[in-house]
């Protein structure tokens, strides 16, 4: 075993598949930065419509359009993507 798969807590027994965690969880950080990433990005767009909107004399919220994002996630997800999708709208939005 290398020093550097035998200094990493895989819970693995052989070096290969030790070897083989490392490389998937390189591969999960890289998917949650990208997922944070336009986690922010995407709230700051919302937060931009939403400006946009309230500056036109229009409405703070579009509850159709949200039904719509929390149905496209529950459909995607499963029950997870109602909550994934109500925590993304709060992001962009705020507290209602």
């Amino acid at each position: 075993m290398t020093a550097d798969v035998a200094d990493q807590p895989t819970g693995a027994g052989e070096t290969l598949a030790a070897e083989e965690i490392i490389a998937m969880r390189e591969r999960i950080d890289e998917i949650d930065q990208a997922i944070i990433d336009l986690w922010l990005e995407r709230a700051r767009i919302s937060q931009a419509v939403g400006k946009t909107r309230m500056a036109s004399g229009g409405t703070r919220l579009v509850l159709s359009r949200e039904r719509e994002i929390v149905e496209r996630f529950r459909e995607a997800l499963g029950p997870d993507g109602t909550q994934i999708a109500l925590m993304i709208l709060r992001a962009g939005r705020g507290p209602l």
